[in-house]
């Protein structure tokens, strides 16, 4: 299983910073897992952003909810990643996943290898 994150590395601050998630190895759409958003700014924890499940159901960390959107697209075996009104705060390295349990993924489940965001103008 192959996860590969995708989208700009650079977004002016206010904007939707967007990314898309393609997995390949498994299906998004017939897998029990939770197809999985997470981040890490420099010097800080690793931060679980939100997750897509087999139903097309999202959950969200309630601190980010109100900016978050994850969606899928079942054909291409992808999922996105949007969050709005970005600040230099949402400055960090983004991963998608697939984990085994809501709101966490081990070293054990997989990922891709991660993305630079820098949010500045």
């Amino acid at each position: 299983v192959q996860l590969q994150e995708s989208g700009p590395g650079l977004v002016e601050p206010s904007q939707t910073l967007s990314l898309t998630c393609t997995v390949s190895g498994m299906s998004i759409t017939s897998d029990s897992g939770y197809w999985s958003w997470l981040r890490q700014s420099q010097g800080k924890d690793l931060e679980w952003m939100g997750a897509i499940e087999q139903s097309g159901a999202t959950y969200y960390k309630p601190a980010l909810k109100s900016r978050t959107s994850i969606s899928r697209d079942a054909s291409n075996n992808q999922f996105t990643l949007q969050l709005s009104a970005v600040t230099p705060e949402d400055t960090a390295k983004y991963y998608c996943a697939r984990g085994r349990t809501l709101g966490y993924v081990g070293p054990t489940d997989y990922w891709g290898q991660g993305t630079q965001v820098t949010v500045s103008s």
